[in-house]
């Protein structure tokens, strides 16, 4: 298994189904685990966070082991101190550094110079830790996803980017329902199917996604992101569209009256509140095996 985690297909299918397999058996114990006992991990993040910090403290507690969060101006890095003997230092102290950063290229650097696990907390390229929870959710509700047809509504952010990553190593249909102004340059992405009509994305899809219309980063874009994506909206009238065994997942945090409507997240096809908790779950399958 590779050392790191900067994006979904830095593993391979096995992989994941060894993780999953492996969070299931987890989140499925109720007793405190010593299988990272004596571990250490450590997170730096430039963005805000609820799930991501939480998830990989928690689990490093309920798994032996110790998480810190590093604050970057409680740190040498906020003086001035290259990234890389940051990386050179903490890799050659910690098992493993979650990074949640404004660029893709931060990980990739840190990690070329850290000698342990590095591992994305989210970037603006990709979210592989949420898809991974997203696939490990499904895996829970309805086996396997290989094969179905998956709908996203929203701009191609960085979590719909593990969503294709996820589609080629699963090969399943993923189809992106997006104002063409916001579809990517990149074609040809396989197994990915870009379309404006958001009824056509989601007819008899198995598992329907969203995320925020304003991501962070893209505050000053606001007004003009709600205008185009106005008749992007996930209500339960539309996931009847979807098939009998549909879920609804959401990475969070979701506005309700904007990409969701107020009540689909009590709607019973809703499965986000399980896919929130599972991101501990998830963490834990993925720290055990990277860690060991």
């Amino acid at each position: 298994m590779n050392n790191n985690f900067l994006n979904l297909s830095d593993l391979s299918k096995k992989d994941i189904e060894i993780i999953i397999e492996r969070s299931l058996s987890l989140k499925g114990s109720t007793k405190k685990s010593d299988m990272l006992a004596g571990k250490y991990i450590a997170l730096i993040f430039e963005k805000s966070s609820t799930r991501t910090r939480v998830s990989f403290e928690v689990a490093m507690n309920q798994l032996g082991g110790k998480a810190s969060f590093l604050a970057i101006t409680d740190l040498q890095l906020g003086r001035g101190e290259p990234l890389e003997d940051t990386a050179k230092v903490l890799g050659s102290m910690a098992d493993g550094v979650v990074l949640r950063t404004q660029k893709h290229d931060t990980q990739e650097t840190f990690a070329s110079f850290s000698a342990s696990s590095t591992i994305n907390g989210l970037s603006d390229q990709s979210h592989p830790c949420q898809v991974l929870t997203d696939l490990f959710t499904y895996y829970e509700e309805n086996g396997s996803i290989e094969g179905k047809k998956v709908c996203w509504s929203g701009d191609f952010n960085n979590v719909c980017f593990s969503y294709a990553e996820a589609a080629k190593i699963f090969n399943f249909q993923l189809h992106v329902a997006c104002p063409k102004e916001f579809q990517p340059k990149i074609k040809g992405l396989p197994n990915v199917i870009f379309t404006e009509s958001l009824d056509e994305a989601i007819d008899d899809s198995s598992l329907v996604t969203t995320d925020v219309w304003v991501s962070m980063g893209d505050e000053k874009e606001k007004d003009y992101r709600e205008q185009l994506f106005k008749d992007y909206q996930i209500c339960p009238s539309l996931m009847d569209k979807a098939n009998d065994k549909a879920i609804f997942l959401h990475c969070l945090p979701a506005i309700r009256g904007q990409e969701i409507s107020e009540d689909l997240l009590e709607d019973k096809r809703s499965k986000v509140w399980t896919q929130a908790e599972n991101r501990l779950h998830a963490q834990k399958g993925l720290l055990v095996e990277l860690l060991n």
